[in-house]
């Protein structure tokens, strides 16, 4: 008979989680205002609040962490880290940093000005953050099938390039900084890019003069999408494929908190050293010295090592195959998902879920609290809550999409946990019709007011 999947690693320390009551539930979530962000872990029995920075190492990282180098300026564990950005991604210079978002506010201070414009696919919350925060205009040159979640479309993730051939020819090469691929793209439900678009993209910049930069925190998710579903890949390994994306890039920001499977980290790397030369101003100040930039010697090679580890077959097919179980396991319940399913986390389609609650009382964010009381599963909103207000208007955004992600942490929870999350899930489904009312906003930041958002039953 054929022998089924069985993941590639076995479990050698355990954390106990604890099961809460539905009625302690519904008190800390009202505490906590109605976001989940506030939810104190110990609070929450499964977490899909993200997937970054919650996956458990290897042995491998854990031993390159034991001889971590803390020296502030020129540590081997630098050059460790240097060297696996080299080989594996093949970018000549980096500067590390504390985390994904750290990396965008140091290449952006350097390239984005007011006005600028920033085209590329569905940029996610802190890239478009780091963006208007600099008071220029973020462009979504996402395919069209990507806003739709029942069209079964391999590479959903992909950039339209007549979408962004638009923007390039009727704007000024200068207002221009660079065009922004995300792989995989987070905000249209973790949808890979192809290679062909790779190419496509570049080439067109090439043809205007615009340089490409990679949002890379799942790339190695990317890169195993494209060998299963690219022709002409499929006898290529993952770490071949890897190479060939980048190679479409002139510089690349990474939250290694993701596909580096660590806790804490991240890291700009670029080919041009007169761009590196000006970041690194913004390093120093921001971050640390150009050789720390944030990080400890330890997790610089902890990160070392999971690139390494992130970029084999094995590990990204026991990932992915998780991510896929549950999608399949919530599907048989009816519920209605992004498909084909992405890499990183399944997205429930929160406005077919909860089509008779308005828009305006945010129907991802209703869903989330839902699936929190049912069964002590936190998961994020990635819909009007996150879209944020118009910077211009101060508005109300809403997206084409109004998503509920729930991102799998790697190497964390085993398929007896998935299956008790679609359970939850496919519950709050059979009495969605009994949740009459959605929520309002009560308090709000002025910018990735998500994070902080304070809510009330409406």
């Amino acid at each position: 008979m054929k022998l089924p999947f069985a993941e590639s690693f076995k479990i050698k320390m355990v954390e106990p989680i604890r099961k809460s009551t539905r009625e302690e539930r519904i008190g800390w979530i009202k505490d906590a205002k109605y976001n989940l962000f506030n939810l104190r872990s110990d609070q929450v029995f499964i977490d899909l609040l993200t997937d970054s920075g919650t996956g458990a190492m290897s042995d491998r990282q854990w031993a390159a962490m034991m001889i971590g180098d803390e020296s502030y300026a020129g540590a081997s564990s630098y050059f460790k880290m240097k060297n696996a950005i080299k080989s594996i991604l093949g970018f000549e210079y980096f500067l590390p940093t504390h985390q994904g978002r750290a990396a965008e506010n140091v290449l952006f201070s350097v390239l984005v000005k007011e006005g600028n414009l920033v085209p590329g696919n569905s940029h996610f919350d802190t890239t478009k953050g780091h963006i208007e925060f600099r008071k220029a205009k973020a462009i979504d040159c996402t395919i069209d099938e990507a806003f739709d979640t029942t069209v079964l479309h391999p590479f959903k993730g992909n950039v339209d390039l007549n979408k962004l051939e638009t923007v390039l020819k009727n704007n000024p090469k200068e207002k221009i900084p660079f065009i922004i691929v995300t792989v995989t793209c987070n905000s249209s439900g973790g949808q890979p890019v192809s290679m062909n678009n790779l190419k496509e993209v570049s080439a067109m910049a090439k043809k205007y003069g615009i340089p490409v930069i990679f949002d890379a925190a799942r790339f190695a998710e990317n890169a195993y999408f494209i060998k299963l579903r690219e022709k002409g890949y499929e006898n290529k390994t993952i770490k071949e494929i890897v190479a060939e994306m980048f190679s479409y890039a002139d510089a690349m920001t990474m939250s290694a908190k993701k596909d580096a499977i660590v806790n804490m980290g991240g890291f700009i790397a670029m080919r041009d050293k007169e761009l590196f030369r000006q970041a690194s101003v913004f390093n120093i100040m921001f971050e640390g010295y150009i050789t720390y930039g944030g990080m400890s010697g330890r997790d610089m090679n902890a990160l070392a090592q999971g690139l390494d580890e992130g970029t084999e077959f094995d590990y990204l097919e026991t990932r992915i195959k998780q991510v896929e179980y549950l999608g399949e396991k919530i599907k048989s319940y009816g519920v209605p998902l992004q498909e084909p399913f992405g890499g990183h986390a399944i997205f429930v389609d929160a406005k077919k879920f909860l089509s008779h609650i308005p828009k305006e009382e945010f129907q991802a964010q209703t869903l989330g609290i839902e699936l929190y009381i049912e069964g002590g599963v936190r998961s994020v909103e990635i819909g009007a809550i996150l879209a944020d207000r118009d910077p211009i208007t101060r508005v109300n955004r809403y997206p084409a999409l109004e998503l509920l992600r729930l991102a799998i942490p790697r190497r964390v929870y085993t398929n007896n946990h998935m299956d008790y999350i679609a359970a939850s899930l496919g519950n709050v489904y059979e009495r969605r019709l009994e949740i009459r009312h959605g929520f309002a906003i009560k308090y709000e930041a002025p910018i990735m007011r998500h994070f902080t958002v304070e809510m009330e039953k409406v």
